[in-house]
């Protein structure tokens, strides 16, 4: 079943809107985790900077300071930003301000040992880069200014000569390793999140409606309980097929299929705004909150209109059952009540919605 529904995925078509959702989730889950990188990136140069302003008899100078103010300031914003392509912008900055702090510093360092330096800075830069979250553009663009504004070649270093072609070797390899990290991490990572997804939508969707199914109306609609206020109105309606065995036994269930389809769209072309649900057979559950009785009343009979009135080779009504929800009602306690209701519609001559009293 696992390589089945792999397969199903590896074949879909990752949108660019799918994209942005998953950067947008990457980003979120690990917020955190930036924070501390960007961090541990500032404590590790304000000790190379220590190491070199006083071993190298530069001083700890204010633009020091304040170039260290900066990096704090910048990485205290991370837990503000609520955009994932926010961050990347933020992240540019951050590298951009870190490389050019950066080879300030080892200015003050002996020449001969500057290409060594700047070349362990920007493999230090890129490396953290590639386990922030990101999309291909920013890592990319945070590669080519770090190896741009730290290029350890810049002092005039002979790329021919044995120290510059040994550097330049590590600089190729190590800029290869960690793009092909990158994407591959990345890649995993965006295939593991469509794959959650999509099991995600397996359990909570009604395969043949394809409207929420009973979990997932349930674990909502808890959820919406506990975050009502006292004085909200809230409605639960359970809304069942008139004589749905009797179109199963007639037409055959393919017919059957078809009516339940027509019927959930209906429902949520009616009810779209609200949470609904089919619970199971050819019941269907609806929770209503923040709406007077006239309206709810009015959606009722606009639903029993649409579903009744649909062009249709096998035309169908449905019986509704509607229970408001007192103050401490729990959903069990709802549904209770909204089965009821519906009972009562039943026996009462079918297509029509009874409110419980």
């Amino acid at each position: 079943m696992f390589r089945t529904v792999e397969s199903q995925l590896l074949h879909q078509a990752v949108t660019t809107e799918l994209k942005a959702e998953f950067q947008q989730y990457d980003f979120e889950r690990l917020r955190t985790f930036c924070v501390l990188v960007l961090g541990v990136g500032i404590v590790l140069w304000f000790l190379f900077d220590l190491v070199v302003s006083f071993e190298g008899g530069q001083g700890f100078t204010f633009k020091s300071i304040a170039l260290l103010a900066v990096l704090v300031v910048l990485a205290a914003c991370v837990p503000l930003v609520r955009k994932a392509w926010h961050f990347y912008v933020l992240n540019l900055v951050y590298v951009t301000l870190y490389c050019v702090s950066a080879r300030l510093v080892i200015a003050g360092i002996p020449l001969d040992l500057q290409p060594l330096w700047l070349t362990l800075t920007a493999s230090s830069v890129v490396f953290f880069a590639s386990v922030l979250p990101h999309n291909n553009y920013s890592f990319f663009s945070a590669q080519a200014l770090t190896w741009g504004l730290l290029n350890p070649f810049v002092g005039g270093i002979p790329v021919l000569e044995l120290k510059g072609t040994l550097i330049l070797f590590y600089v190729l390899i190590f800029a290869s390793i960690t793009s092909y990290t990158y994407v591959r991490l990345r890649q995993g990572k965006l295939h593991n999140y469509l794959m959650a997804k999509l099991l995600m939508e397996q359990a909570y969707m009604d395969a043949l409606t394809q409207i929420p199914n009973r979990r997932a109306f349930m674990t909502r609609t808890a959820s919406r309980l506990e975050a009502s206020t006292v004085d909200q109105m809230r409605y639960l309606a359970m809304v069942d097929i008139d004589y749905f065995k009797k179109v199963n036994d007639s037409y055959g269930h393919d017919i059957g299929d078809e009516v339940l389809q027509r019927v959930a769209g209906n429902i949520r072309a009616v009810l779209g705004d609200f949470e609904f649900a089919r619970l199971g057979g050819e019941e269907f559950g609806v929770y209503l909150w923040d709406i007077t009785p006239d309206e709810v009343q009015r959606r009722m009979q606009l639903l029993l209109a649409t579903v009744r009135e649909a062009p249709a080779a096998h035309p169908v009504t449905i019986s509704i059952g509607l229970g408001r929800l007192d103050a401490g009602d729990s959903l069990n306690q709802a549904l209770i009540k909204a089965d009821q209701a519906l009972y009562d519609s039943k026996h009462n001559g079918r297509n029509r919605c009874t409110y419980a009293p």
